[in-house]
């Protein structure tokens, strides 16, 4: 009989801390994952009920609230609170997004707040995005040429080449798409996932850009690119409206149109 495992620190107490409000107002509960690996405890779910009057209307608004009033232990990423830098991406409610994005209004009367999922975990709401970020690197997103460039004036491309990576170049790389793929879940240390393949088709079709072939190359690989079966979750939860399924299957196409 197979005897399977979960890894150590993957059951969650569902029993932590509970904060209660003070006073009335507009309260709502929010219950947030806690977890540091450094401590030799189990993960837990902690309870804050909060006047939701006493910060903006954010979800971002409310962890920044419970760490300066609440509980200074609580750990999240953030930056910009403009959805441009991607840091504060976590798991609400189910969904991955951006907290800084999503409003605490358009969510239940109960507010769960996970890190992203199927990612090791620094502390709380921190995923370990070291593989994510290598995985980036590795499809080498910069500019590849090796004509010379022209010696008064930068390299220039039509309205219309430009409008090819328009899209694809607004990525900030918050893991939304790839930590929401089934496909990543279970392959993460070979497939590289959307918001890499994303970056790779960004750069393929650059019009100023000399290593499509090499390109192309590096990514015909049965596990690189085709692990992505079009489960489209990616495209679902891009908090910029990208769709990373459709650049991933444009690049299956040029790899297809190469061989005929």
């Amino acid at each position: 009989m197979v005897e399977l495992r979960l890894p150590a620190g993957s059951k969650i107490n569902p029993h932590g801390r509970v904060h209660k409000a003070s006073g009335g107002g507009a309260v709502r509960t929010f219950r947030i994952y806690r977890f540091d690996p450094d401590s030799g405890e189990s993960p837990r779910i902690d309870t804050f009920e909060v006047d939701t009057n006493a910060f903006g209307p954010m979800v971002l608004d409310a962890l920044i609230h419970i760490k300066a009033k609440i509980d200074s232990s609580v750990t999240f990423r953030r930056s910009c609170r403009e959805g441009i830098c991607g840091s504060c991406a976590m798991n609400i409610n189910g969904l991955n997004c951006l907290a800084c994005t999503t409003a605490i209004g358009d969510l239940g009367a109960e507010v769960k707040i996970y890190p992203l999922p199927h990612m090791p975990v620094v502390k709380d709401l921190v995923p370990d995005l070291s593989n994510f970020y290598a995985q980036y690197a590795s499809v080498e997103p910069w500019l590849k040429t090796r004509s010379p460039a022209p010696p008064d004036r930068e390299r220039l491309q039509s309205k219309q080449d430009q409008e090819q990576i328009d899209r694809p170049a607004a990525c900030i790389l918050c893991a939304c798409c790839s930590t929401a793929c089934p496909s990543y879940w279970w392959n993460s240390d070979r497939y590289l996932g959307p918001a890499a393949l994303l970056a790779a088709y960004r750069w393929i079709v650059d019009s100023r850009d000399e290593a499509t072939g090499e390109r192309l190359d590096q990514l015909n690989d049965p596990f690189k690119l085709y692990r992505c079966h079009t489960i489209m979750n990616c495209t679902d939860v891009c908090p910029k409206d990208l769709n990373p399924a459709r650049a991933i299957a444009e690049i299956k196409k040029k790899l297809l149109e190469r061989q005929h």
